[in-house]
């Protein structure tokens, strides 16, 4: 184990106890601590450490990604993550595309596979390990093609500790096999018992063209098994400037519609993306001086989203102030329910003698703290940050229209929207749901137009999404549905309600078993990864 750290502006590096530090370490158990206690002012950059593993070309090893969008699934050892330095340089450059995932801070090569937090291995040689420091720390798990272990890196960079004081730069559980991890995970993690939502948001039919004819029709269009309406982008003037409701659209505002709401019995919900400032905004035109700077002290891109956009600094007073009077603005209109979006730009840099990881957590809780006892689905999100902070996490990618996207995007980052690559992540993040957060596999459509997936591709993406998740949305009119559409949706709701993952397998590189149980009874479905199809077995 090494600690690389900072003293007088002077690259260190330290195995043991030294004039700098002091490193205890605590092993027992499937349990491994390590702290240090600094005997000097001393800024962190990074400690890792190795474990002694074997790898097989035929192994499945899971890889979680650095965020809810990031694609996350069993891998095969020969197989290579995406990396957006490979993309054209002016594309990535232009549209902030390396600030979506890791690959602003994070290495990556092709001799070695990475994820974070989580880990596990099937197969014939098998481990399953899992990050206890989340508060801290990232911790990068990396897996060496070319090695016999795992590398381990706590991503502590930008920690400033001041003389005096102690920091866990590990903390993680590893066990020898997948079915002990599992069984230590939902004990460190115990079951959450969150609420499984049903419900309409506009986002995937409208997109950003909403008004309050539609939103009022498709309103009227749901029925008593709905429990929460949401409305998405596009209410608001511009990105940043939630104070402004845009007129043309909702002429009324959008207090009347939260009254309609709340008449049939549904949660109200809206979206809202808190720290982010698109360039057309007020807010980004006013307040500069609120925005996440870079180290030449310019206002920092966070994306290429809208007309680009950028992050508000949490630690800049009247940035938090603003975002707070956001959030309660909503919900003195009568909001139940918050979809927080874009939440990873929050923490784009190590800050203010913080990593990314405590910024990260603290900007999170801050929205908790606002939002008191409002449902909150984050989206966009780290994923062990978000546990204790949010009800609902988003664990895929956005749902395309499409079954994988137009082609060009295929070439960017690993977060790009994908009905392919959402639909793998739904399956092998079930393992989080109702553990961390409930699980939200994104929206289910079944309608004909404005749509390329197939029918038996709809299918699919309907059926999954209420095995796994514990929130099943749809952006369609649903009285538009014939009979045969009515009836999916009956026995999707049906195994949304009852149904209970017993098991997932990867079978080969192109299909993946899944064994549920239903009225005291296992069924199996073989589902093909690359033609989005569900088949009975």
């Amino acid at each position: 184990m090494f600690v690389h750290y900072l003293v007088n502006n002077k690259h260190m590096k330290t195995s043991m106890s030294n004039m700098d530090m002091e490193v205890f370490s605590f092993h027992k158990d499937n349990r491994h601590v390590v702290s240090i206690k600094a005997k000097k002012d001393i800024t962190l950059v990074s400690a890792d450490t190795k474990i002694a593993f074997f790898v097989n070309y035929f192994d499945h090893y899971f890889l979680n990604g650095y965020q809810s969008w990031t694609d996350t699934k069993e891998f095969y050892l020969l197989k290579r993550l995406r990396n957006i330095k490979k993309s054209p340089h002016i594309i990535t450059h232009m549209y902030a595309m390396d600030k979506y995932g890791d690959s602003s801070f994070y290495h990556y090569s092709i001799n070695k596979s990475h994820g974070y937090d989580i880990f596990y291995a099937r197969g014939k040689y098998e481990c399953f390990l899992y990050s206890l420091n989340y508060s801290n720390a990232y911790l990068i798990i990396e897996l060496i093609k070319n090695q016999r272990c795992l590398h381990l890196v706590s991503d502590i960079k930008g920690i400033e500790l001041k003389k005096g004081e102690e920091i866990n730069v590990f903390d993680y559980r590893y066990f020898n096999s997948y079915e002990e991890g599992i069984e230590g995970f939902n004990i460190d993690f115990p079951i959450l018992n969150k609420e499984k939502l049903f419900g309409y948001t506009s986002w995937y039919n409208y997109y950003q063209n909403i008004n309050e004819e539609i939103i009022l029709r498709d309103l009227d269009a749901l029925d008593e098994r709905f429990n929460i309406f949401q409305i998405d982008d596009g209410y608001e003037s511009f990105v940043g400037d939630w104070l402004e409701i845009d007129q043309k659209k909702f002429p009324n505002g959008l207090e009347g519609i939260v009254d309609k709401i709340h008449s049939k019995g549904y949660k109200a919900g809206i979206w809202l993306a808190p720290f982010a400032v698109e360039t057309n905004s007020k807010t980004f035109k006013e307040h500069q001086d609120w925005l996440v700077k870079d180290k030449h002290g310019k206002p920092l891109k966070a994306g290429g989203n809208w007309s680009g956009f950028y992050s508000l600094d949490i630690y800049n007073k009247d940035a938090r102030e603003y975002i707070k009077k956001c959030l309660l603005h909503y919900v003195d209109l009568g909001f139940d329910f918050f979809k927080l979006d874009f939440l990873y730009a929050c923490a784009l840099l190590p800050t203010k003698g913080k990593s990314r990881s405590m910024s990260q957590k603290e900007a999170y809780h801050f929205l908790r703290e606002v939002l008191k006892d409002k449902l909150i689905l984050g989206c966009g999100a780290n994923i062990i940050d978000s546990y204790g902070e949010f009800d609902y996490l988003r664990v895929g990618p956005d749902v395309s229209l499409s079954f994988d996207d137009v082609a060009f995007m295929r070439m960017f980052h690993r977060e790009r929207i994908s009905t392919k690559v959402t639909l793998q992540n739904t399956i092998y993040r079930h393992i989080f749901d109702q553990h961390l957060f409930g699980n939200d596999p994104d929206v289910f459509l079944l309608r004909d137009t404005n749509i390329s997936l197939s029918k038996e591709q709809r299918k699919a993406l309907t059926i999954i999404n209420a095995l796994f998740g514990s929130v099943l949305m749809t952006s369609d009119n649903i009285a538009s549905y014939d009979e045969e559409k009515k009836d999916v949706l009956s026995n999707a709701l049906n195994l949304f309600k009852n149904a209970k993952v017993v098991s997932i397998s990867r079978r080969g590189r192109k299909y993946i078993d899944i064994i549920y149980e239903l009225d005291n009874k296992n069924h199996k479905l073989v589902y093909n990864t690359e033609k989005g199809v569900l088949h009975d077995e």
